[in-house]
């Protein structure tokens, strides 16, 4: 199996969630005594909080730019960012090192490419929903995004920040996304893309009026078709870094 890099600590929930899908994949698919070679170095997520500005972006590229030099030198084969939203600097971790970075957004874009599905609403925060880097890798493979609704931007924005990233899943966090969901089907959307890692906390993607895609565990099984060196995605790996 090929060795991968872990820069997680965006919140320590999303960083333990992905650990447990690789090593579940993994076991599962090559022994029950087998477990995920991984590098994980977990991040100071206070540093990295809610960022507004581009000076806060050029912190946060640094940050992470010296965490992939710092798995690559340990011995990471290729890297994942456990968090969507730390996707916007995407192109400076890519221009930073010499290994494969699987972005999250190509493998939910072939997931839902290979399901036929063309039309969907984006939840996660506020700069995930909003700006371009994330929207734009989905559009780009002919899925449709409905329009973000901003006083759906503030609600889920708050949630993810002030309860999921702390590790609180409540009753009322559960209401408020499903009541979500349920409008953004009434809007004419044909699928949902859960673009929060801590999102999987609140919503059950198995049982939903619509089909619910959850980028964590997308992203966490085409990590595990990687290491286990599943051709079809070695391919998106490379597409990925054009």
């Amino acid at each position: 199996m090929r060795k991968l890099g872990l820069i997680g600590g965006m919140s320590w929930v999303s960083t333990r969630r992905y650990y447990e899908h690789l090593n579940t994949i993994v076991q599962r698919r090559v022994s029950p005594r087998s477990s995920a070679p991984l590098l994980i170095e977990s991040l100071d997520f206070d540093g990295l909080y809610r960022i507004a500005d581009e000076d806060g972006w050029k912190r946060a590229a640094d940050t992470l730019t010296a965490s992939a030099k710092r798995l690559v030198g340990a011995g990471a084969e290729g890297l994942i960012v456990c968090a969507n939203s730390m996707h916007r600097v995407y192109r400076e971790l890519e221009d930073a090192v010499e290994v494969p970075i699987i972005h999250i957004a190509d493998c939910v874009a072939a997931r839902m490419q290979a399901d036929g599905v063309t039309n969907a609403a984006l939840i996660g925060t506020r700069n995930v929903m909003t700006e371009g880097f994330y929207r734009r890798r989905l559009i780009e493979r002919g899925i449709t995004l409905l329009p973000p609704d901003m006083d759906t931007v503030e609600t889920v924005d708050r949630i993810i920040y002030e309860e999921l990233m702390l590790g609180k899943a409540t009753k009322n966090a559960e209401r408020t996304l499903k009541s979500i969901l349920t409008i953004k089907e009434k809007d004419g959307a044909y699928a949902i893309v859960l673009a929060c890692t801590e999102l999987e906390m609140i919503v059950d993607t198995d049982a939903n009026v619509l089909p619910v895609y959850d980028s964590t565990r997308i992203h966490a099984e085409a990590a595990a078709d990687w290491m286990l060196g599943d051709s079809d995605h070695a391919k998106l790996s490379e597409s990925a870094a054009t």
